[in-house]
């Protein structure tokens, strides 16, 4: 069999072990972060569905700034991560949600600029608006809302899966609000045994990533590693 072969077969493979789970079955995974002094923190990651390709569409065209406006009836989340039956991935479930902030009044009824579109500002839009599709628990008593997640298949039988929460990831930063953006993309990278590493983009770039159709890290390999002996986990 050729390289070129062999290859194809791995991508098959892997393709086919990622439609082995349906898109409504909830994915878990676990990992490690460094914290200051030399602590580390435990980390659980719960996917409950996989986003559509119009999800992706929605996200990749609010940060290129080419995005049409959202449809009606996509601002709620999906899931509540008060529900009682998230107890078990949890902890905090049905203890009661966070108190609503309320807006902002204006200045002596001075109508405010808007504010010039950004990539970023055009993503964290877009992403307000996304549905919930899983959670990220830390040892912080609030998950961090998953608004994206995504996974393909590597040639090497392998996943790179890339999740966007809704606010800032604090968990394995250089310092207290060092990311650049007011949300965070984590990207894994996976073994053929669901084994591997994860950086964020609070110590790397966002890029659209065109080949992949996919938003990512620019230069994923410069990047540290800030999610360490990530595995899947029933």
């Amino acid at each position: 069999m050729s390289v070129a072969s062999a290859s194809a077969c791995l991508v098959l493979a892997a393709a086919l072990a990622c439609a082995q789970t349906p898109a409504g079955a909830p994915v878990n995974f676990t990992a490690t972060v460094d914290l200051a002094g030399g602590a580390h923190d435990s980390i659980r990651i719960n996917i409950l569905r996989w986003s559509t390709d119009a999800d992706r569409d929605q996200l990749i065209g609010a940060w290129n700034l080419t995005a049409a406006p959202t449809p009606a009836g996509r601002g709620r989340p999906a899931i509540d991560e008060n529900d009682p039956a998230l107890a078990d991935v949890n902890p905090a479930a049905g203890r009661g949600g966070r108190g609503g902030r309320g807006g902002r009044g204006g200045r002596g009824g001075e109508a405010a600029e808007a504010p010039k579109p950004t990539p970023e500002r055009s993503l964290k839009a877009a992403l307000e608006r996304a549905m919930t599709v899983g959670y990220v628990w830390t040892s912080e008593v609030t998950g961090y809302a998953v608004r994206y997640a995504a996974r393909s298949a590597q040639p090497d039988g392998g996943e790179r899966i890339v999740l966007v929460t809704e606010r800032p990831f604090a968990a394995g930063t250089p310092a207290a609000n060092a990311s650049p953006y007011e949300f965070t993309l984590i990207e894994l990278h996976l073994n053929s045994k669901g084994e591997g590493e994860g950086k964020t983009s609070a110590t790397g770039k966002i890029a659209a990533d065109a080949a992949a159709k996919s938003l990512g890290l620019e230069n994923y390999a410069a990047a540290p590693v800030v999610l360490k002996s990530v595995k899947r986990s029933k």
